[in-house]
């Protein structure tokens, strides 16, 4: 018999999983635009560092990607913590998916990257954007929501 899934459990998986996938798609888009994937994971280290990011090296990409999954493993205990509140969200996966992943992103992109030390001014490019948002739905919100769920069945 499969034991359920524990709450530690299921931010750690959903988190993982959605934090991966994420800047999978963010370094194949990045190199697809030309940027090395050292460079993007500076990009995401100037939120804490600013310009200093972008002379920081090995070091700073690094610490880009520690602060990408620490904010994914956040995003995903909030999602996990609503969804106890709010049980329709674990059983309309789609829709969960779609919403929470438009909320993730309009709000990093219109409210913690402007209050961060993000060095550029955020700009709206649509084909970028659709393509973020895109992602942000199916693989970061899409494995948030799946391990909600595994651990809202079994309650």
């Amino acid at each position: 018999m499969q034991q359920p899934w524990s709450t530690t459990r299921a931010i750690l998986t959903g988190g993982a999983l959605g934090g991966l996938l994420d800047i999978l798609f963010a370094i194949g888009f990045a190199g697809y635009n030309g940027l090395p994937p050292e460079r993007l994971l500076q990009v995401v280290a100037s939120g804490a560092l600013g310009k200093a990011a972008f002379t920081g090296g090995a070091a700073a990409a690094a610490f880009g990607l520690a602060c990408h999954f620490a904010l994914s493993f956040g995003w995903m205990a909030i999602f996990f913590f609503a969804a106890r509140r709010i049980p329709a969200l674990a059983r309309q996966p789609l829709l969960s998916a779609v919403g929470y992943g438009l909320l993730v992103f309009f709000t990093m992109r219109l409210v913690v990257l402007p209050l961060s030390a993000f060095p550029r001014p955020v700009t709206f490019n649509a084909f970028s954007w659709g393509m973020d948002i895109l992602s942000h739905i199916f693989l970061f919100s899409l494995p948030i929501v799946w391990a909600t769920r595994k651990v809202h069945r079994a309650s």
